[in-house]
């Protein structure tokens, strides 16, 4: 969703069109990861189509004329309830701790897969503490952002190690229990007797 933001945003600053929509997406919101031209143009005519943007003319320069694109009222519209939308976590379990849940499953060290995991967090802190030091305010914000994220990736590590004996407890439990054969889940409720014993009314 947030191209499509990003792309009206730039575009109720006024008329523009797909080559500087991408420029200036990269210049603000790329950090190391630029839009596709496809993308941008395929996302135009997606607003264009549902009536978020249109073409407004063309613009004739040295090489390929180039459409120019403004936001329409009802883009104008859908911007304002994005950007007045309190984003929303998913509540999703993140895929580093499914990897330490599975790695208990698997019988696999759960452990080493936290210690791989911060030190692929701290050299990336310390990737983003280098970058920011020669970046514009842009940059400086937006890599404080990821590092303020980073920052509680790697307590919830911590605090993940030091239960990692109890999580294991409970996960294998679970495991046996449901691998277990299903008249040896029973078993223990069949009423049992011994094998010379005789057979009475009740034991019959």
């Amino acid at each position: 969703m947030t191209v499509p933001m990003a792309l009206l945003a730039f575009l109720d600053a006024g008329p523009t069109h797909g080559f500087a929509l991408k420029r200036r997406y990269d210049e603000l919101l790329g950090q190391g990861r630029e839009l596709k031209y496809g993308q941008v143009y395929s996302t135009l005519a997606r607003l264009e189509r549902d009536g978020l943007a249109g073409g407004v003319g063309i613009e004739q320069g040295e090489g390929a004329d180039r459409k120019v694109y403004a936001i329409t009222s009802d883009g104008a519209g859908e911007l304002d309830a994005w950007l007045s939308t309190p984003h929303v976590p998913s509540g999703r379990p993140s895929e580093l701790f499914t990897k330490v849940v599975l790695a208990l499953v698997a019988g696999r060290s759960a452990a080493d897969v936290l210690d791989g995991q911060r030190a692929a967090y701290l050299a990336r802190m310390r990737e983003l503490t280098a970058a920011r030091r020669a970046g514009d305010v842009v940059d400086r914000l937006a890599g404080d952002y990821e590092i303020a994220h980073l920052d509680a990736d790697l307590r919830w590590i911590e605090l993940a190690g030091a239960r990692l004996d109890q999580l294991a407890t409970e996960v294998r439990g679970g495991v046996a229990a449901h691998d277990a054969p299903e008249h040896a889940r029973h078993e223990s409720a069949a009423p049992t007797t011994h094998p010379n014993t005789p057979l009475t009314e009740e034991t019959r």
